[in-house]
Formats: structure tokens, sequence, C-alpha cells
């Protein structure tokens, strides 16, 4: 119950139904507020507590200063926690195991138990294996549930061991569709109360419902087991950038190339750690389709959240979803009632400001690396001749001197080329060169949520089979939707006999290519590209494009609309600028160009208006957690605690607990330490994190093989994520890794420094010598370290592999609250020092004084860093929260909760 301070408990009724609310306008000054920061006003006046949210906190938020710098610490209480299978796994395993760590310490297991409405979606594990055919559905879903039967058999079995916890089975859709779609609420209504819907999720990508006006954002699967369990997000009320959007699309352009652009503008402005929230004019003429794609792009700009505020055109589209009738009516009264409704002109308070009139938007690109690195489409066959000469030998090919990149031809004649024939199956041959498009995926949450870019895509397709054209043959072109909607809307207008004749077969509901599940390509392609050091490219609707994460063998990756995507399948080439070269031939041996096959917004928007409808909606979540037969044939334990397989592969019981008492351990000075990696600028949570295809001669593939796992069954990272021994060994083994401590190398490799000459050797091999040792071990970033996305792994393996400290430039929020969730201090550099600037080889022992002072319940501002070099240097503590303090001193954030939950 709420301490009610401000008298702001009251009721709205809406049509037969009564609710109890919180009014915000009994708080002074909570018009003014934006609307992201109105809902967190709620949020502290319902669980008002008088201890760790007092009237204090509620006022400080009415009172929020605009320009100030975040300093004022809140209690966030999330109504829901949503996560994909990915980061729900490791989230699952470690609820049961902290039932039996419970038990152990003398409490009740049934305590462990979500106090929250916790769903998750099984849409990480499908792999576009199959690919081009009417059977490749049927047959990436069988390999799907061959590879995966024992984390679904977990699943389902923590779906009947957990209250509030559901599971939405495989071949349904992406999380964030389907949370879009089906699990968004908006409004909540929960013991008789209505509030805003609010969520945290465990996939960046969360904030993709805050199209919907949810406020919600990624988190690593640490915090979100806490929200599970009742804890709230501790954080610091934030700075919010107002984003004023004006005007409309102009014809040709997409959704897809507004939300590069603004990444790219957001990205430059800097964000992180900020709310991004969208108002004007031009919202309103912003389709829910649209904003959903913007709210999901949020990590790559680096935001925490992306906001729309509810108007007209969300009930719209709660109605079009299959949202009840009471839903919406509900929806629509409490936003007018409490000041959450969207004023187009209005202007609330913001901090900082930026506007984009929507008609000055040019189709657009992204890459080769990195989301926010936008190409003009029209310059994009030059971009790459620049961009290649980073992946080639800058030499040309017949042994003449190189040239700087600088000097490089701007035209596709200038690029490095080393033509390869290939011969098919079939016996058909043909060549490809640095830049054939290798990948063409139709892939992703990011854009299979909406209905315009997908029907372009399919209205291209359309057309260029119309014309005579095909995919190019060493194309690997996949169809993933978000949610069966999407494949019902195709059939119903027609267009998929189209999407097929180009090779755009369903190859499953899922997120397959843009997490890095894009399978294999073609063996004989493989081969070429590997033997003949290619530097191909894969071009995908999806958000992530780093290096490494799309395929193995794809050195560079581009973003890009549905339609483009099919485009760039056709051409074949990113050498071809495709705006003016011509993609084929038609019949009678005419070029066929983009223009003469894009579809007309006109078209577009009649197709979308004559084949979606309500009916699809609740025909394909009508029973959305019950699965399909296999689903429910799954045969699963019982009992409230899990019977672990001692011989499971992937689901085995972690280290965290072990030797864990109720009291905590003073937390104390490191002495000694020596470096495990030295990174540059933007290591990813991709670099660190274990994902994507598991390698034979790496100490992951070598602990399978001991194992008795045949290389066949290796499966992903990703599916293995609820057995530690596996993620451990592959922790900071992504292939395109650069640890400057071992130059030369790329990918899990470092020098071990407790052998004579320090040779090189797998990190995770080091590791363990090290901590046989004793010896304490530290990572040196660069800036933004830990960006992209929320993977919880990225932390729990750093710790695991025995490292007890960072030190970077600067951090992304989720990947350094993660790090104190799992008891490692994250440290910064002095403001515009560097490893460089100190001169720090990474071949030092490290000394860290001054942590001690956590033992007094303060933290310390900064901690003495000293070297056996004599480099000396005071790096700012990266704990910025009391509550954060909190989790360090008790060893983690898991330990933190445990120890509550039992004293309770």
């Amino acid at each position: 119950m709420s301490a009610n301070s401000f008298d702001a408990r009251s009721t709205l009724r809406v049509g037969d139904e009564s609710y109890e609310i919180f009014k915000l306008d009994k708080v002074e000054g909570s018009a003014r507020l934006p609307y992201s920061l109105k809902v967190l006003l709620e949020n502290l006046l319902r669980t008002e507590d008088g201890a760790n949210i007092t009237a204090d906190h509620i006022r400080a938020l009415g009172n929020w200063d605009s320009q100030a710098q975040p300093s004022q610490e809140i209690q966030f209480t999330p109504a829901r926690v949503i996560m994909q299978d990915f980061t729900g796994v490791p989230c699952v395993v470690d609820l049961a195991t902290m039932r039996e760590a419970v038990k152990e310490l003398g409490g009740d297991p049934a305590k462990i138990n979500p106090l929250a409405p916790a769903e998750l979606v099984i849409d990480h594990s499908v792999i576009a294996d199959k690919f081009g055919t009417a059977e490749a559905f049927g047959q990436n879903v069988e390999l799907e549930y061959g590879r995966n039967k024992e984390r679904y058999q977990f699943l389902r079995w923590g779906q009947t061991a957990f209250d509030e916890f559901k599971v939405v089975p495989p071949g349904t859709g992406i999380v964030h569709q389907v949370n879009i779609e089906k699990l968004a609420r908006t409004v909540m209504v929960r013991n008789g109360q209505a509030y805003p819907d609010t969520l945290v999720g465990t996939d960046s990508h969360t904030t993709m419902v805050n199209g919907l006006g949810v406020l919600g954002w990624g988190v690593g699967g640490i915090e979100a087991e806490a929200a599970m369990l009742g804890q709230p997000v501790s954080m610091l009320i934030p700075r919010v950038v107002g984003f004023k959007l004006t005007g409309e699309l102009p014809a040709g352009t997409t959704a897809t190339d507004l939300v590069l652009t603004i990444t790219e503008m957001l990205r430059k402005h800097g964000v992180v750690g900020k709310f991004v929230e969208f108002y004007g004019e031009g919202v309103a003429a912003t389709s829910l389709a649209n904003r959903a794609t913007i709210g999901n792009m949020s990590p790559e700009f680096g935001s925490t959240a992306a906001i729309f505020p509810i108007d007209d055109e969300t009930l719209k589209y709660l109605k079009l979803t299959g949202r009840d009738e009471q839903q919406v009516a509900l929806v629509e009264a409490y936003a007018k009632e409490q000041g959450l409704w969207l004023d187009p002109a209005a202007e609330p308070d913001f901090s900082e400001k930026l506007e984009l009139d929507l008609s000055t938007v040019v189709p657009s690109i992204a890459g080769p690396k990195r989301p926010q690195d936008r190409i003009v489409l029209a310059n994009a066959a030059q971009q790459f001749a620049l961009d290649v000469r980073n992946y080639v030998d800058t030499a040309d090919e017949a042994g003449q001197e190189s040239f700087p990149a600088s000097d490089a031809p701007a035209t596709t004649n200038g690029v490095p080329s080393n033509p390869t024939t290939v011969t098919a199956p079939d016996g058909s041959t043909y060549e490809i060169d640095h830049g054939a498009v290798t990948v063409a995926a139709i892939t992703s949450c990011t854009n299979t949520s909406n209905p315009y870019v997908m029907v372009a895509a399919a209205l291209v397709a359309k057309k260029a089979v119309e014309k005579g054209l095909t995919r190019k043959p060493w194309v690997k072109t996949t169809l993933a939707p978000g949610s069966k909607v999407v494949t019902d809307y195709f059939d119903k207008a027609g267009l998929t006999p189209y999407l097929d004749k180009v090779g755009f077969n369903l190859v499953g509901y899922g997120c397959t290519t843009c997490i890095g599940n894009s399978g294999p390509l073609p063996e004989e392609v493989s081969k070429a590209v590997n033997d003949h050091d290619l530097a191909v490219t894969s071009v995908l609707s999806g958000n992530r494009n780093f290096e490494g994460r799309i395929n193995p063998d794809v050195k560079m990756n581009y973003l890009a609309s549905p339609p483009l995507v099919v485009a760039y399948a056709l051409a074949g080439s990113m050498k071809i600028d495709i705006t003016t070269e011509a993609l084929g031939a038609d019949q009678d041996g005419n070029p066929v160009y983009l223009k003469d096959i894009w579809p007309s917004e006109a078209e577009v928007n009649d197709v979308v208006a004559n084949s979606i409808g309500e009916d699809m909606f609740n025909k394909s979540y009508q029973d959305v957690f019950a699965g399909d037969a296999q689903w429910q044939a799954l045969s699963i334990p019982t009992g409230n605690t899990f019977e672990w397989d001692t011989e499971s592969t992937y689901v085995r019981k972690p280290p965290y607990f072990e030797g864990m008492t109720m009291e905590t351990t003073p937390v104390s000075d490191i002495t000694g330490a020596r470096v495990l990696a030295k990174l540059g600028d933007s290591v990813t949570t991709d670099h660190i994190s274990p994902a994507g295809a598991i390698k034979a001669d790496t100490p992951a593939g070598k602990y399978l093989t001991e194992h008795g796992v045949q290389r066949r069954d290796f499966n992903s990272y990703g599916s293995r994520r609820g057995n530690h021994e596996v993620m451990i060994r592959g922790t900071f083994a992504n292939i395109r890794l650069r640890n400057q401590i071992a130059p030369g190398t790329e990918g899990g490799f470092t020098r071990d420094f407790t052998q004579e000459d320090a040779p090189v050797s797998f990190i995770y091999d080091a590791s363990r010598n090290y901590i046989d040792q004793g010896i304490p071990l530290v990572v040196l970033a660069g800036k933004e370290y830990g960006s992209g996305s929320s993977r919880d792994w990225a932390a729990k393996g750093t710790a695991l592999l025995g490292v007890k400290a960072v030190i970077a430039e600067s951090y992304e929020r989720i990947h350094r609250s993660n790090l104190i969730g799992m008891g490692v201090l994250p440290l910064q550099y002095p403001e515009g020092q560097s490893a460089a600037s100190l001169g720090l080889t990474g071949e030092e022992t490290f000394s860290f004084t001054g942590v001690e002072e956590l033992n007094n319940g303060s933290t310390p501002r900064t901690v003495k860093v000293t070297t056996d070099t004599g480099v000396e240097f005071d790096a700012v503590v990266r704990i910025d929260t009391p509550g954060e303090a909190d989790y360090y001193r008790n060893g983690g954030i898991m330990q933190y909760v445990l120890r509550s939950l039992i004293r309770k």
C-alpha cells in the first residue's frame, strides 16, 4: 500500500469498471514534466513506502531541474519483465539455483518466485540453416527442437514451477514484435489498480515498446531477475532529450531511412544514459509501426529509452491488434486523466532539444560495421570503394605498390578486385569478388513489425519477378518475420509466391541473421570466400551489424530497409550503385533499374489497408502460450526445485552461491592484478559475450568434444547460455576481438604472465592459471566499453574468468551496471586520460587502494591505481548509486536479493 503522502489516491471509472489510480496533478510541477518522467512520477506515488521511496523522492521528481546533471537516485518498480530465451534461460537457471541456495541457508524455496508478471518469448534459437525452398521453415523448426530439447524442457518446467511466469513457445515470433502486438498493456490493471504499463527486458531492444507509449528498456538478466523478485531498479532521474518531429516522410523513403537518420543524429549528439522523447506535430503524422521502429533503435543511438506519448494512433493500433474494447477505452481515459495524452503543440521542459524535418529524410543504409554509420544510398557504392580497403590488402591484386586508403578511387572502378570462380552443386559456375552480397536477410523485429516496409519488400519482389529478375546465385536469401501475422497478410495479398520466386522463402519466426543465426553460407561460397580471403558483405533489415556478428565468413555488414534487401539480392554486389545501375535484365534483355520495381506509397498503403485486419492478430495470438504439438509433448520434471542432469551440456547449476553465508564478506583492495585484456574503443558486448557458432579448436569446442558432443551438434553459444562451463570458455572469444597485449592475434587470445616468457594463450586457459595462483585480473578498455546488446554473460563471463576490475575511458549503461551486479568494479580513467596517455602496455602489475572505503557505507569518488612500473593515477569509481554500492558490497545483485528475501 502506498503511503499516499500527497493524497493522490483516486478512482477512475471507465464504462462499468472502476479503478484505483494515483493522480499526478497532486504533485506540484508535474504538468511541465516530459511524458516519460510523468510515468516515473506515478510509479513513485503508487509505490511510496516511506523508506526506499519517500515523499522527498516524489518532490525531487516534481521539482526536476531539466538542466542539472543527474544526481537524485530513485527506485523504479517495473510493472512486468520480458525476456527472450538466450537471456531468459540463464535467468530461470539462476532462479532455480536460488531456490536451492535459500533452502541451504534455512529459508523457504517458495520465496523465490516472480512477484511481477514475467513473460519469456523463445525467439533466438532458430537458425537459418535451410533457405530458398518451401521446406525451409519446417526443416529449421525440426533442427531447432533437436538442438534445444533440453533447454525447452527446462523452460516448460519453469512455466509450471514458477507463478507469474509464462513462456511463448518457439515458432511464434520475435519477442519485441510479440510484445507490441500482444503482451504490452499500455495501461496495466492489477489488484484493482490502473497504472502505466512499464517494464524491463533482457534484451536491449525492449525499447521497441516505447512506440506504444510504454516506458521500458533493456537490462541485463541479472537486473531482470531482481525485478522479477520484487526489487526496484535503482536509477538516477535522467536527463530527457526532446526530439521534435515536423513534416512528413517524402515518397520513396521508408521507416528504415528515418530511423538510420535519427540514429546518426542522436549518436552524434550524445544520449547515453538519457531518455529521448518525441514530440511535435510530426509525431501525429508518424504511424505506430514507424514509432516502434524508431523506439527499437534506442540502443543503437545509446539512449536508455526513446518514447512516444499516447494518442489516437496508439488506440488505433491497440484495436487493430485485437485488444478488447474495455482495455482500449481504459488507455484513452487514463492517459487523458493523467496528462499522458499527446498534445502536438505542447513543449514540455526538456534537458536538450533536437529537431528533424521528416521531409529531409533520404534513402539510406548503414555500415559496414556500426548502425550509426549512415550512408546515403546514392553514395553507397562510392563509400564501399573506400571502406573495403580496411578489409583487404591495400596492395592491388597484381602486386603493385599499395596506396593509402585516403587516395583510393571514389568509384567502383577503384575497388580492390580478386575475381573468383565458384562451381555450384549443379555444375554451373559464376564469379564472385570483394563486395559480393552473400547474405540478404529480411529479419529482425526492427523492420518486420512494420507492415509498410514489409509490403514494400514483397512488392519489389513481385515487380522483379514480373520483369524476369531473381536473386544472384551466391546470395543466401532469408525471410524471418517477427510474427505469423506477417505471413498471413502476405498470403492474403497474394505476395508470398513472388517472395518465394526471388528466394525469400520463410525460414522461421524469430531472430535469425540479426543475432548471428544466419546459418552457414553454401559450402562452395564459403570455401571461395575463405580460400581467396574475399571481403564479402551482408545486407539485412536488422538493427545490429557489428563485426563478426552476422556470419563468420562475412566481413562487412549493412543495415537496410526490407525492399532494399530484396534489391541488393537482385544486384548481388555492394559495388553496384543501385540508384543508377541496372539490377539485371528483363526477358528481352533490357536493363531493369531500381526505379522500375520500386512501389509507390499508394501501392503500399493499398495493400496494407486491404490485407491486414484485427482477425489476423486474434487468430495468431488466441492461445499464444500453449504451443504446438511438439512443445506440448516435451517431457518435464515436476517439483519446485529442478532436477539437474549432471551430464547436460545445456543446463547446469552455476557456482554463484557456493560457500555463500548470510553475512557479507567485507570488500577489499585489489593487489597484484595482471591484465587479461587490453582493448580499444567501441568494444561491444558482442565482442565480450559468447555469441554465434562454436568452433571445434576453441576452449568451448574442446569442452563439448570432451563431453561427447559431436561437432554437428555444437549449436551456438546463445543456445548454451544455461551452461556456465561453455559460456566462460567463450567469453572474450569473438573472432574480431583484438587484444592489444597479444598483437598479431584476432579472437580470444591473451598472454599468460604466469608462464615463462608470457606465451600467447587462449584467454580462458590463461584465466585458469591466474585463478589457480590467486592472481586477480583486470581489463583495460577505451571509449564506449560494453556498448550493444544487454548481454548478461558479458558480465557473468568476465566475473567467472577472475576479473575483479575494469578500467575504461567510458561505459555504456547496461554493461557497467551488470559488472557491478556480478561483483566486478567498474573504474574510469581520469578525464582526458587513457591507457595510451598513461603509457600502460598491459604488461604491468596493478594495485587498487581505497576500495575498502565502501565498507564504511559510503562510495569513494576515486581509488588509487598504481603499477609496478611507477604509473599512478586516481581512477573514477563508476558505482553511481547507493543501490549499486549495496550490490557490490554483497558480492553481486543476486547475493543481495537472496539475503534480502531470506530476512523478510
